[in-house]
Parts: structure tokens; sequence; C-alpha cells
């Protein structure tokens, strides 16, 4: 079946090694795509949940898939976020054909276009646009201090979740603290003179046009493949957000996905599918920072 082809792919918060990843439908996602430029951004492993040594083998299906698209001409961007915490501490290197950043800015028919996570703003948005001035300087040190958070988070026995609400339901998303960060990144980026924002973190896909007196910017959230499997796709001089389930053709990628494997791998997917509905009753509704 041909693929679609697309000048840029972006995924965020895929957390790759926790039970909540849906890797199968990613696997199906990206057999279907044919992009110039791949766009990780942020989350795609969760180093966290790893120490768990639960890593089953749809979930390095996904990985041999993206080196795979990388060896055949594929650009590949890796843009570090909170969980990828074996790949923070370094920035602007290549790991074999995949380029690792803490952030990325492209230049899309005449558009600048910044590409991050959006974590740094876990330590304080009023610090955040002060610092943000200093350049990378102020960007890297804001990384730091949100990873300090974090830490003194921990000593005291509590985790740093920016987007909870004890009066939600365990595992759902404030959505005014939602709302508060797409605006406060989206100043962000007006005051740094961007066009368009790309960033992840929040789990909440979406495509806003953001207004202020100093300008306006497009605000974009490719989501997460942790709930609601969305991915965002430049082609054709325009974003667009692309959701799974309206995708009536996954099926058949799918098929050709489990044509491709060997019986071997086949069982291992389903034994792991398996384990993964046990975990994900006990999990059901865990909160993912």
């Amino acid at each position: 079946m041909k693929k679609r082809r697309l000048e840029i792919a972006v995924l965020s918060d895929v957390h790759l090694g926790s039970y909540a990843c849906h890797a199968e439908e990613l696997l199906t996602y990206l057999s279907s795509i044919d992009p110039k430029i791949l766009i990780l951004n942020g989350d795609i492993l969760d180093a966290k949940k790893m120490r768990n040594n639960y890593f089953p083998p749809s979930h390095l299906k996904v990985v041999k898939k993206i080196f795979s698209l990388a060896a055949k001409g594929t650009i590949v961007h890796y843009i570090t976020g909170n969980r990828d915490v074996p790949f923070r501490k370094i920035d602007d290197i290549y790991m074999g054909v995949i380029q690792v950043s803490n952030r990325l800015t492209l230049k899309l028919n005449g558009k600048t276009t910044l590409f991050f996570h959006g974590d740094i703003f876990d330590f304080s948005f009023r610090h955040s646009q002060w610092l943000l001035n200093f350049g990378s300087v102020g960007f890297d040190t804001l990384l730091k201090l949100a990873k300090l958070k974090t830490k003194v988070f921990g000593l005291f026995g509590k985790k740093n979740k920016p987007f909870s609400n004890p009066a939600l339901e365990y595992g759902e998303r404030d959505p005014e603290q939602i709302a508060l960060f797409e605006k406060n990144v989206s100043k962000l980026a007006i005051r740094q003179h961007y066009d368009h924002v790309v960033c992840g973190h929040s789990h909440a896909p979406n495509k806003q046009l953001f207004e202020t007196k100093k300008g306006e910017c497009l605000y974009l959230n490719s989501g997460d493949w942790v709930k609601h499997m969305t991915a965002l796709e430049y082609s054709f001089k325009r974003w667009k957000l692309y959701r799974y389930e309206n995708d009536k053709l996954a099926s058949f990628y799918m098929d050709e996905e489990l044509k491709s494997m060997n019986m071997n791998e086949l069982i291992a997917t389903i034994t792991d599918r398996k384990a993964r509905k046990l975990k994900n009753q006990k999990e059901k509704g865990g909160l993912l920072d």
C-alpha cells in the first residue's frame, strides 16, 4: 500500500517502556507515512517506567522502525523531554543518524518555527520568561531548574505533576492548567519572534492561533500516544493534527505489519498484549507528567 508522503511528522509523549503506551498503533502509523523529517518532540522513552524492566517486542519494533526510517533517508530529530533522562544531559549531538538536542528551530515557508518539549515551564513561568531572554544559556538553566524542582519534590515524598488537580478524577489533567500552559508558551514564542511553536508535555493535542498586542503565533501540540494517539503533520505549507482513531486505512497497515512478523514475534506480541491489559487494569487512569 502506498505510503503518505509528508514534509514533517511530529510525535511526542510516546512513553515507550510504560504500560500505557499504544506502541502497536504507533507502529502502524509510522508504517503508513514517508516523512522527509521526523521530529520526536520529547518523552519518547519513559526512563522512570523502564526501571520495571518492561520493554516488550512491540515497543522495540517502534524503535527499530524509527531507525529504519532514518536509514532510508528520513531526517530524524530527537528533542529531549523530562522523561528522556539519559539524553537530557547531552545536546546537539548525533546518536548514529539521529540528532539529539533540547530544542530545534526550522524555517518553514518563511515562518520561523520553534520545537521544544515544554517542560521548562514546570519551574515557574514568571522566571521562565526572564531567563529565556538569555537565549540558549537561559533555556538550559530552566531545564536544570525544572529537574531540580522535581528532585526537591521527591525528597519530600511528592511528585511534580504540573497538570494535576486533586479536585479531578485520578489521572485527569486539569484543562485550566493546560490552557494556561498553551497561553504562556504562545506568549513566549511571540516575545521571541517565532511564527509557530510546536511542543508536547501537556498530552493535549491542539492547533490554535494566539494573539497579543505584540503579535500572533500558531500554537501546535502533538498530543500523545498513551491516550489520544495523535501526531502533527506538515505538508503543502500547512499544519494538520492527525488522529489515529479517524484513520480508516490504519487496519490495512496493521495487516501489513503482521505479515512482516515471524511467528515467534507474533506470539510474543499477542502475549504482551494480554499482559498489558492486566497491568492497565491496575494502572488505569495513571497520570504521566
